[in-house]
């Protein structure tokens, strides 16, 4: 049996999504929608087409959707363009975010540091939440922009961006808030209060990849992140890729239309799994169990190594991943792990099981039967397992 645990790393393409995709591979359909003529203008008349359902799925503007290569992509512009516009603002130089986001934004936050921006990275509790009176409070008379992670990759946990923004605001209007929502869309519904800008890619949900897109709310004279022949309005310059985006717009309407069912179904099994999963010895489950994404569960063991169950899982026909793809190659523990509180040793024995209704009991069944196996395999070979066993088990 072969069972995949790693839809949060990416998805497998929907047919809704490759269906509307086909005609833009083949026929007429590879036209330049910058140019003139009849197959260049159908392709025109499917990029706009796209653009206004995936607005509608959102409940946002037409004109506040840009598309982009994906989520790295989208926060690149979102976090550069921010800082860009915050010194034409005032010289506002100042962004903060948390020590729990995706790469896309630590690496440009620290790379936007070594440039002369003013830095504060907030800690996060044991659940890898940030509280709006702490956000409020790191905000400073020079600050351009807030970035938070709306659900987070490796822990599942969701924060309540709509309160968080709220007081943002409510403490200085013209602070930019963005939310990584690359987790969030598609899975569950997005609020946009207090949300000037939001990043989310369409391999998440049931999308191609490659495609993705970056929310910009209408008003902010925000600037260009690629420059060239004027496309998306003059801000994002490049041919557009208009089979990918039909894609994505085909991936999010379908997802849009199902959520309420899908969200239920998938949380049902979360829940199958991450009880079958705790059932086995020394195991402890990461991130909020109430706010939380459906098909989400994470977790780390004592005595193992999170690679070697990845293995072990592979094997057995399981996908699973120890933690994000992004950062797979690495020796390092999750900085999202380390963040929350757990110890090196205890983070390098984590394992991300994320799944969608498509799953099904008897696939969560499998995964657990052969994680248990795997885990008590992995541990009769390490040396920490007598030290370990007996031991009282901690809990978060």
């Amino acid at each position: 049996m072969l069972v995949y645990a790693d839809h949060a790393a990416t998805s497998p393409l929907c047919k809704e999504a490759f269906h509307a995709m086909q005609p833009w591979l083949t026929a007429n359909g590879y036209g330049n929608a910058s140019a003139m003529y009849k197959i260049a203008l159908d392709a025109k008349c499917r990029l706009e087409d796209a653009r206004a359902a995936v607005a509608r799925a959102l409940s946002v503007l037409p004109e506040e959707v840009y598309f982009t290569s994906g989520g790295t992509e989208s926060d690149n512009w979102a976090l550069k363009g921010a800082m860009e516009l915050g010194e034409l603002r005032g010289n506002r130089r100042h962004l903060i975010t948390t020590a729990v986001e995706h790469p896309a934004v630590l690496r440009v936050a620290e790379w936007l540091a070594k440039r002369g921006c003013e830095l504060t990275v907030l800690p996060v509790d044991t659940l890898g939440r940030v509280s709006p009176e702490q956000v409020a409070a790191a905000v400073r008379k020079d600050t351009a922009l807030v970035s938070l992670i709306y659900a987070n990759n490796e822990i599942g946990t969701i924060l309540p961006i709509g309160d968080i923004f709220a007081a943002v605001k409510a403490k200085d209007p013209a602070v930019l808030c963005h939310t990584d929502a690359v987790q969030a869309v598609g899975h569950i519904p997005v609020s946009f209060s207090g949300v000037d800008l939001l990043t989310f890619s369409g391999h998440k949900f049931g999308g191609p990849k490659g495609t993705g897109a970056l929310y910009i709310r209408k008003g902010i004279p925000f600037p260009a992140f690629m420059h060239g022949g004027g496309h998306e309005r003059g801000r994002r310059s490049g041919t557009e890729n208009i089979a990918g985006i039909a894609g994505l717009a085909a991936a999010l309407q379908a997802a849009a239309d199902n959520m309420e069912r899908h969200m239920a179904d998938t949380a049902a099994l979360r829940d199958r799994l991450t009880a079958g999963v705790l059932a086995i010895p020394y195991c402890r489950m990461t991130g909020d169990t109430a706010c939380r994404l459906p098909g989400h569960a994470s977790f780390v063991f004592d005595a193992v190594e999170g690679e070697t169950i990845v293995l072990g899982l592979d094997i057995e026909g399981v996908s699973a991943s120890s933690g994000s793809a992004c950062s797979s190659g690495t020796l390092d523990p999750s900085h999202v792990l380390l963040a929350i509180g757990l110890p090196h040793e205890t983070a390098h024995g984590s394992l991300r099981l994320t799944i969608d209704a498509s799953t099904g009991a008897e696939g969560v069944d499998y995964i657990i039967s052969k994680l248990t196996s795997v885990v008590a395999s992995r541990r009769a070979m390490s040396p920490l397992w007598d030290d370990t066993a007996g031991k009282p088990v901690e809990r978060f």
